[in-house]
């Protein structure tokens, strides 16, 4: 009864999780389009949260010293890299295309294992990248000769591949094989260091310190409508990026990797309805069959992958296989987000 009730709060952090993700490129491309700059509005979201997080990265300070390489990735790439893309793709092409780019990731991941690394790949897995990249076909309608902006596409694919790059910085090298290194790193210490390391790389890259600041001050149009600039930032910093955050690590915990993962796959879903209905972002009936066909071949891909092996596997981090994948949900929870 009680594994039950666990399983089922499980369930419902992971649906907050994803619906607090899947909010996120809704409530900042207003900001956008009102005058901010993409790179301002992730510095603006990673360092309040960062600042929100900080009573939690003074509590797991040892990470600093035991985790540092893991630390540092998560920064660069799982926060700053993805969002940094995620971001400037969205204000060139619709929330849920960017979104949905973004989960070739899966299908990326097992050509660096199958290509790279030489390691072989199961069936199920192959043909769940090839359905992903046929889906994706469909979303970005080739056969019109990409109805999208090609920059922004490439954007939204910068951001597909910082999640890769995240994946394989933790599957690379060895542990010390000390004993340190067998225990596993808190995650939700993880997540409050990367923020802090993605907020101190985006700082240098943005330079808030030239952003027009008078535009929080100010409304924001959401698809005609007007919206206070400092809500939808409050929205950002606090439901989708700290909120879905933690729900998303404690959703895991409850239920496992592959579980939380396919709930993750909701995200996509979700900001395409979102912006559907607040941004007026309509996608055709060729583009919501192809959306559902990447998310298909992606979990597909996803939950084929091959394990890897037991015990610590991350430079310098010593994350076990496991532990990397607690912290990555694609999405995206926790995953490095995919928004």
């Amino acid at each position: 009864m009680q594994l039950s009730q666990g399983k089922s709060a499980g369930l419902g952090l992971a649906l907050a999780s994803a619906f607090a993700f899947g909010g996120s490129g809704v409530a900042a491309k207003p900001l956008i389009e009102a005058g901010l700059d993409p790179l301002h509005v992730v510095w603006l979201r990673v360092a309040g949260a960062a600042l929100v997080m900080l009573p939690v990265a003074w509590r797991h300070r040892r990470l600093v010293r035991e985790r540092p390489v893991l630390l540092a990735g998560f920064g660069l790439f799982a926060v700053a890299g993805v969002q940094a893309f995620y971001f400037a793709s969205i204000s060139r092409i619709p929330v849920g295309v960017a979104l949905l780019v973004e989960y070739l990731a899966p299908a990326l991941v097992l050509g660096w294992v199958r290509f790279v690394q030489r390691r072989p790949v199961t069936r199920a897995a192959a043909a769940g990248v090839v359905l992903a990249v046929g889906g994706l076909a469909c979303v970005v309608e080739v056969w019109a000769g990409l109805s999208f902006d090609a920059v922004g596409l490439l954007l939204a694919l910068g951001a597909a591949c910082c999640q890769v790059g995240y994946f394989v910085l933790s599957d690379q090298g060895a542990g010390h094989g000390g004993a340190s290194d067998t225990v596993p790193p808190h995650p939700v210490g993880v997540i409050a260091y990367g923020l802090l390391a993605g907020a101190a790389v985006l700082t240098v890259v943005a330079r808030p310190w030239g952003m027009d600041w008078a535009v929080l001050g100010a409304d924001a149009s959401m698809d005609g409508r007007d919206v206070p600039a400092w809500l939808l930032l409050g929205w950002i910093v606090l439901l989708a990026t700290v909120l879905a955050y933690v729900t998303g690590v404690v959703s895991v915990r409850l239920l496992s990797p592959q579980v939380a993962g396919v709930v993750a796959c909701l995200e996509a879903v979700i900001a395409t309805v979102l912006a559907w209905f607040l941004l007026g972002e309509h996608l055709s009936a060729p583009q919501l069959v192809g959306g559902g066909v990447v998310l298909i071949g992606a979990f597909i891909a996803q939950s084929s992958a091959p394990r890897a092996p037991s015990g610590p596997v991350a430079s310098g981090a010593g994350a076990p296989a496991a532990e990397v994948a607690d912290l990555y949900e694609p999405t995206g929870g926790v995953r490095p987000p995919a928004s």
